[in-house]
């Protein structure tokens, strides 16, 4: 499961713009062969009071937590690549914002500690896992 956590000051991101982004990052994810409900995007609206860089109030600011269970990197190289996919997705949104703060990172977790609907998913690159992107909902295999 990827969890794109985005906390993000006022007037970044429209109601077109969540959707638009969380439509892209669960495209890129089908396109490696993850059913696309196990992306979840959670966008938080934060004041700028409430968001400190630095030990200051951040006026325009994005930042994005994001763990990766599903599949995790495997080397330097594999790591480039996933950050670099990254930037290109949010780049575009931030960078119409004037003076913005963003950044994020990635955790990669254990997918042992991880369950969808008291199911423990299928094994990787499975022909049950194959099924659940196919049926985009997770069964009993």
């Amino acid at each position: 499961m990827p969890l794109w956590t985005i906390h993000h000051t006022p007037g970044i991101f429209t109601d077109a713009d969540k959707r638009e982004l969380a439509g892209r990052i669960s495209d890129h994810y089908a396109k490696v062969g993850l059913p696309r409900f196990y992306v979840v995007a959670v966008f938080n609206e934060t004041r700028p009071d409430d968001m400190y860089v630095g030990g200051e109030p951040t006026p325009v600011g994005v930042r994005v937590v994001i763990e990766h269970i599903a599949r995790r990197s495997t080397d330097t190289a594999g790591r480039r690549r996933t950050t670099g996919w990254i930037k290109a997705i949010l780049q575009p949104f931030v960078d119409r914002h004037q003076g913005v703060h963003w950044e994020f990172h990635v955790d990669e977790t254990s997918e042992e500690l991880w369950m969808i609907n008291g199911l423990i998913p299928p094994p990787a690159g499975s022909d049950a896992e194959r099924e659940w992107a196919r049926a985009n909902a997770a069964s009993e295999y």
